[in-house]
């Protein structure tokens, strides 16, 4: 059985937790688990690539999670010139027409595969801005898969807090130091975790790998693996 997870950094997995590692460990050899998770991507993206990167394998299941960079490209401003340049948005980000009619294509298109598919509704904590953005974002893939029969993962009821600290914005310089902590490999999650008086998350955004562990176990049982 083929099992492609499909999103940005949370599932990619290389700068924090690594949830997708996590359900390769628990699942072991019975499933052909890939990893089509990339750093940065919005909506936009995904669908950009879901015909190489997803249907090319011919998945018999598909764990699709993104809304992150959407709401910090939407909500944050001085974020838009990565999204602009590097995610190659031209306005450098994603209004909420947008994702709704990128997400709509977006599981359309994965249906094609009559793959099993699985929306997951990510969680994020940087600041009280983001989190209502994203709150209103993942509703919008919370009505898209209930209009297209598919059932929903929603991490963000899970994992964030009633409560959010008053944070500063989401920055470039945020965007730059996670690049520079991936390349000098950084790995000092729960000093920044308590620093940042973050609860699942150590910068607001990115798991610890505790959380990505537990989330692991919850994706296993939301898809049925």
């Amino acid at each position: 059985m083929h099992v492609v997870f499909f999103g940005d950094s949370l599932t990619w997995g290389g700068y924090g937790g690594d949830y997708v590692g996590e359900v390769r460990v628990r699942v072991g050899e019975r499933y052909h688990i890939v990893n089509a998770g990339e750093g940065g991507n919005t909506v936009v993206n995904l669908n950009r690539r879901v015909m190489q990167d997803v249907l090319s394998h011919e998945p018999d299941a598909v764990f699709v999670m993104i809304g992150g960079n959407d709401v910090v490209s939407y909500s944050q401003p001085d974020t838009r010139p990565y999204y602009r340049k590097a995610m190659q948005l031209p306005s450098g980000y994603v209004d909420p027409a947008t994702f709704r009619s990128e997400y709509d294509a977006l599981l359309t298109t994965l249906q094609t595969s009559y793959a099993q598919i699985t929306v997951g509704l990510p969680p994020i904590e940087a600041n009280e801005t983001v989190v209502q953005t994203l709150r209103d974002y993942n509703g919008i893939a919370h009505e898209l898969a209930a209009a297209h029969s598919i059932p929903v993962l929603d991490l963000f009821a899970r994992y964030v807090p009633a409560d959010i600290p008053a944070r500063p914005p989401v920055t470039n310089k945020f965007i730059i130091e996670i690049g520079e902590r991936e390349r000098t490999g950084w790995n000092d999650w729960y000093t920044a975790q308590a620093a940042g008086g973050y609860t699942y998350t150590f910068d607001g955004v990115h798991w610890t790998p505790r959380i990505a562990a537990a989330v692991a176990e919850q994706v296993i049982t939301a898809i049925g693996l």
